[in-house]
């Protein structure tokens, strides 16, 4: 399933309850109806794997990131509860928590080379995922290859969180 999400790249001080009721909304609640639905039908039927898209910002953040790395984070949480509340029904839930992918919502850093450029050289792969390159974990996450993974937390994020990026010794 997927699982929409916006961001206000704003400090947290400078966020309005406004701003936080939206974010919080879609990102969250969103995901939570969504989780909510189909898991019922899968509890019932007794099978299904539930995938909902979390992100590196529910391990990791940045200045600007508070509120939707606080939903990404939650997502993470929600879903863990889930996985052990219709588990013993055969269901299983894991999140996918995708990088830097080329998307509308990180449209803004795209359009500022050096943003983008710094956030390609923070990957180990030194570059931005496509949205296709999500599609790996969906599909195994959906097939019996996983039949024994759940409450997962699956990072696709070209490495951004196995390496600090901030300097590269001489070694």
């Amino acid at each position: 399933m997927s699982t929409p999400s916006i961001n206000v790249r704003k400090p947290v001080l400078e966020i309005t309850d406004e701003e936080f009721d939206r974010v919080v909304d879609l990102n969250l609640k969103g995901t939570f109806r969504l989780i909510r639905d189909f898991g019922r039908g899968m509890a019932e039927r007794g099978s299904g794997s539930i995938i909902a898209f979390s992100s590196i910002r529910g391990q990791v953040v940045e200045p600007g990131q508070g509120v939707y790395a606080a939903t990404k984070a939650g997502t993470v949480q929600m879903l863990r509860a889930l996985a052990t509340e219709v588990g013993p029904q055969g269901v299983r839930v894991n999140a996918i928590a995708p990088g830097i992918v080329e998307t509308p919502l990180t449209a803004q850093i795209k359009g500022s080379p050096d943003w983008y450029d710094s956030y390609a050289a923070k990957s180990i792969l030194g570059r931005w995922a496509k949205p296709h390159e999500m599609v790996g974990m969906v599909v195994y996450l959906a097939s019996e290859a996983s039949s024994y993974v759940t409450g997962g937390f699956m990072l696709v994020d070209g490495g951004w969180t196995a390496a600090d990026g901030r300097f590269t010794p001489p070694l």
